[in-house]
């Protein structure tokens, strides 16, 4: 059976974003969204080598990677260039790309807040469009 030797640069290559950041289709809790948050704002502060991240967050690198993977597909950008990661965007900018845990809200509740006009409210009209049976 072959043997592949991946460096950690090869494992964690910055994937270029979407056009459109699409939402993860991951349910996220409240203690995971926390940590990405955190690991956002560790980022912001300089460059940081995956032991440093993992060191601060509590993670293995197994969940270290996952939230990565996460972060990234959610449009977030982070570069790694010499085995230290770093965010390639502003906070702010960075942070509101993130993932929000589902806020448990009723059909009725759901529908009120689809009423504006941003692209949010949009994309929720939509959401409930696509799940909701029609007659």
């Amino acid at each position: 059976m072959p043997m592949f030797n991946f460096s950690e640069e090869d494992m964690a290559k910055k994937r270029k974003s979407p056009a459109k950041a699409a939402i993860p289709a991951t349910t996220i809790t409240a203690d995971r969204f926390v940590r990405l948050y955190r690991m956002v704002q560790l980022l912001a502060g300089g460059t940081r080598t995956r032991q440093t991240v993992t060191r601060r967050l509590r993670l293995d690198a197994r969940g270290f990677y996952r939230d990565l993977h996460l972060l990234r597909s959610s449009g977030i950008l982070i570069a790694l260039a010499g085995g230290c990661y770093t965010l390639e965007q502003g906070t702010n900018d960075a942070l509101a790309l993130l993932p929000f845990p589902d806020p448990r809200l009723t059909l009725g509740a759901a529908k009120t807040l689809a009423k504006g006009r941003s692209p949010a409210h949009r994309a929720l009209a939509e959401t409930i469009t696509q799940i909701v049976p029609t007659r």
